[in-house]
């Protein structure tokens, strides 16, 4: 266990290192969250609004609910998928020597539009029916679902990376992305575990350094108590889209690596020990 955290803190540096040739890719994950919140608004003020919120909680579950929680997702994946597309087509030009901009991403993005939201579909498709079935299993039932759900977000872990480099529809992504990994990883995501842990760690000490003076604060003043409260939310939301940006650098990364056998600019880490080949 010490050996994986040793190799998740070298690659989160070494991301760092990547991202710090071009720190103007992190607004894809800022424009990401911003639309995000825009979208979510867009859906659910309107029921908050005139009482619609009753569909979701009819027993059994509205029908009309699942088609606008398969709208939701649609949209919101569309969204996410896009700027991750972006963020990962950018970094894979500096990775290939290149001095990539934002408009860069954004243009191979666009370019990818179609079979992004296919994707997108797709995704909200398989989302939709494991929680349909979900609802309506037992225990086991559940636990039987959530693995299958994880074998999914496994599967699909470098599909972004694949629409952005090939000319492919969603469910032949899919199925590539799901052949990397089988020839690379196996069942082994030793990067991306790790990197989560990382960012877990990052954002606990933060909560510990913020703990101390929000109590002195409160003793104080409700003014002060607030002060630091705003201080502490904005530290985790740029630790979010650091953390963002640097999975999106991982994540290229791992699939130039997968398909070149390459460093992809983390010439100080061997990627190889990310990669644990059946």
């Amino acid at each position: 266990m010490a050996g994986t955290l040793a190799g998740s803190w070298s690659l989160v540096k070494a991301s760092a290192d990547v991202l710090k040739m071009d720190k103007e890719l992190m607004i894809f994950p800022v424009f990401s969250g911003v639309t995000s919140v825009l979208v979510t608004a867009s859906f659910f003020a309107p029921l908050a609004v005139t009482g619609g919120w009753e569909i979701f909680a009819e027993e059994g579950g509205s029908y009309l609910a699942y088609v606008l929680g398969f709208l939701f997702y649609l949209v919101q994946y569309t969204v996410i998928f896009f700027f991750n597309s972006a963020l990962v087509g950018a970094a894979l030009i500096r990775m290939e020597g290149g001095d990539p901009t934002v408009g860069d991403g954004l243009r191979i993005a666009m370019s990818r539009l179609p079979a992004i939201l296919g994707y997108a579909a797709l995704a909200s498709t398989v989302g939709m029916v494991l929680r349909f079935l979900s609802e309506r299993a037992g225990f086991v039932g559940r636990m039987v679902i959530g693995l299958v759900g994880m074998a999914w977000n496994l599967a699909t872990f470098l599909v972004v990376p694949v629409l952005v480099t090939q000319n492919l529809g969603p469910v032949d992504a899919v199925k590539e992305s799901a052949t990397l990994f089988r020839r690379t990883w196996g069942e082994q995501v030793v990067g991306s575990f790790g990197m989560g842990w990382a960012f877990f760690l990052m954002g606990l000490a933060w909560t510990l350094v913020m703990g101390i003076p929000f109590i002195l604060a409160v003793q104080t003043s409700p003014v002060a108590a607030l002060s630091v409260v705003v201080v502490a939310v904005v530290g985790y939301v740029l630790l979010g889209i650091f953390s963002a940006s640097l999975r999106g650098v991982y994540t290229a990364a791992l699939y130039r690596y997968a398909t070149k056998g390459d460093d992809g600019g983390f010439a100080n880490v061997p990627l190889d020990r990310a990669f644990r080949p059946r």
